[in-house]
């Protein structure tokens, strides 16, 4: 089973929806996900927050955070999270913000991403979680690993058990 049937089968048993905000991975979470039948039983949909601009004015991530420190950030992570569940009703939000290259981006280097869960109104796990990536290889292999990364971290949440906030990580070859 893959981890994006995994993380929908255990939403569903929980009676729980999703909604993804993506930066780098430009689509392919919410694409991961679709592509599993039945998927709309829980997927509440996406967006592409590509733009520094489309975080700020539609998911609501603070402007002054982001004029401090850019997009790719870990506190602009959890406010795109906790933006996209707000923004399309869904019991849980994620995200993706980072650096896939070919080059740097607000000054941090290729393989830097953050992802990112919020969880349920009226939980502790409202405020979310983060982790923080150093990955190696080319565009596309950062892309797909912070894609399976944010799932993994969605199903570590749903399980009960969730990594420490800001944890590193190498992906790729």
């Amino acid at each position: 089973m893959s981890e994006a049937a995994q993380v929908l089968a255990l939403l569903a048993d929980r009676g729980h929806t999703v909604a993804a905000a993506e930066s780098l991975t430009g689509g392919l979470v919410a694409a991961a996900l679709t592509a599993v039948p039945g998927s709309s039983a829980v997927f509440r949909g996406s967006v592409t927050a590509y733009a520094t601009d489309v975080k700020r004015d539609l998911l609501r991530v603070d402007g002054a955070l982001l004029g401090e420190r850019g997009a790719v950030d870990p506190e602009v992570a959890l406010q795109m999270a906790a933006g996209v569940r707000d923004l399309l009703g869904a019991d849980r939000g994620i995200s993706t913000t980072g650096v896939a290259g070919p080059g740097r981006q607000d000054g941090q280097p290729v393989g830097t991403v953050y992802v990112a869960v919020s969880g349920p109104a009226g939980t502790e796990a409202r405020a979310g979680k983060v982790v923080s990536l150093r990955l190696n290889g080319d565009r596309e292999e950062i892309r797909r690993e912070s894609v399976r990364s944010v799932l993994g971290l969605l199903r570590e949440e749903l399980s009960g058990n969730a990594r420490a906030q800001d944890t590193e990580q190498n992906g790729g070859n």
